[in-house]
C-alpha cells in the first residue's frame, strides 16, 4: 500500500467510526465527573495511564524502542516496556518509566516531570492522564485543556482534543489534493524538500508542503502554508479550500466552518469544496449533512479524485450498518 493509500485508509476508517459513535476515549465524559471541583478526587480507574508518543519523522532507534515500548505498555505489558524504558534518559523515557511503574507515585513523577520541562506538551499531556488515573478529574480535564490551548502547533494538542472530544472522529480531518510529492528516500528528506520549495512564491509548492505538515499534526504551521498558498491563488479553490479546514479545531469548529461554507458560494462547481465540507460535517458527528456533501461532490466532478475519495468514505460508511 503506497503511503497515500496508507494515509486515506486511516481517516476512512476514523470517519465511518465517527458515524457509528464508537471512537474515542471517554475519560471525562461520565457519571458526571466534568462538575468535580479541582483538587477533588474520586475513584479512580482500573489500569493504569496511557502512554502516548509522537516522533514525527525521527526514525532513530532511541524513537522506535520508545514507540515499541509504549505499545507493549498499553497492552498491559509492564515488565517489558519498562525493560525498554529503562535504557534512555529522555522525557519520553521518564514518562515511560513512570507509568510502567503505576501507581508508585507516579502522580508525584510526573508533576515533577512538568516542573523541570515546563514547556513540554508532551509533559503535561501524560500529567492529564495521571491526574485522571489519580481520581482528579477536573485536574485532569483543565489540564488537557490547557494543552490544546497552549500548544497548538504540537501533535500532543491534538490529542488533547481527541480526548476531550470524544465523540469526534479522531485526529485531523483529511486534506486532499491532486498534488503529488516528491520522490526522496525518506520522510525527512522529502520534508526538507518541500520546506525548499515552499520558500518561493509558489502557491502548489505552499500547499504540498501544508498538507505534509497537517498529517504530523502540526496544524498551526499548516494552516500559515495553507493562507500563504490561499493569497498566492485567491481563484484557485484547493488552495482556499485548504486554508479554510487549516481553521479547524475540535473546541471552535466554527471558525473552519464559517469559512468554508462561503466557498461553496463561490465555487459551485468545486468538487474539492463539497468533498471537504462533507468531511468536517462527519468529523464532527454530523454524518447526514456530510453524506450529502460528499455525494455533491460526486455529481460535480465525478472523474475527479474528490469523487473517488468521496464514494470511498461512503462505502466505509455504509459498512458500518448505521444507515
Amino acid at each position: 500500500m503506497t503511503p497515500r493509500a496508507r494515509v486515506l485508509a486511516i481517516v476512512v476508517v476514523a470517519a465511518a467510526a465517527a458515524v457509528a459513535g464508537t471512537v474515542g476515549i471517554t475519560l471525562l465524559q461520565t457519571r458526571g465527573e466534568t462538575t468535580q471541583r479541582p483538587g477533588a478526587v474520586t475513584r479512580p480507574p482500573k489500569g493504569i495511564p496511557p502512554v502516548w508518543f509522537d516522533f514525527g519523522l525521527r526514525d532513530d532507534r532511541e524513537a522506535r524502542d520508545l514507540a515499541q515500548g509504549a505499545d507493549l505498555l498499553n497492552k498491559g505489558k509492564r515488565k517489558p516496556a519498562a525493560a525498554i524504558f529503562a535504557r534512555y534518559s529522555s522525557l519520553q523515557a521518564k514518562i515511560g518509566a513512570a507509568f510502567a511503574a503505576w501507581p508508585d507515585h507516579g502522580l508525584d513523577e510526573l508533576k515533577a516531570l512538568v516542573t523541570s520541562h515546563p514547556g513540554s506538551p508532551v509533559a503535561q499531556l501524560h500529567l492529564g492522564y495521571a491526574y485522571y488515573w489519580s481520581g482528579r478529574v477536573a485536574d485532569a480535564l483543565s489540564t488537557l485543556q490547557r494543552v490544546a490551548a497552549d500548544y497548538p502547533d504540537a501533535p500532543e494538542s491534538v490529542q488533547a482534543e481527541n480526548v476531550l472530544y470524544p465523540r469526534m472522529a479522531p485526529g485531523l480531518p483529511p486534506i486532499v489534493t491532486t498534488l503529488g510529492l516528491p520522490s526522496a528516500p525518506s520522510r525527512a528528506a522529502q520534508l526538507r524538500v518541500l520546506v525548499r520549495a515552499a520558500r518561493r512564491p509558489d502557491a502548489q509548492a505552499k500547499l504540498r508542503y501544508g498538507v505534509a505538515l497537517w498529517r504530523l499534526w502540526r496544524r498551526v504551521s499548516a494552516e500559515r502554508q495553507f493562507e500563504a498558498a490561499a493569497r498566492l491563488a485567491p481563484n484557485d479553490p484547493a488552495a482556499r479550500t485548504a486554508a479554510a479546514v487549516g481553521a479547524f479545531t475540535k473546541r471552535a469548529p466554527v471558525r473552519a466552518f464559517g469559512r468554508l461554507g462561503p466557498l461553496t458560494g463561490e465555487f459551485p462547481k468545486a468538487a474539492v469544496v463539497r468533498f471537504e465540507l462533507g468531511l468536517l460535517l462527519i468529523w464532527t458527528r454530523q454524518p447526514r449533512k456530510g453524506e450529502a456533501q460528499l455525494r455533491l461532490a460526486i455529481a460535480e466532478e465525478p472523474e475527479s479524485v474528490y469523487a473517488e475519495e468521496a464514494r470511498r468514505f461512503l462505502d466505509a460508511i455504509a459498512k458500518t450498518g448505521t444507515k
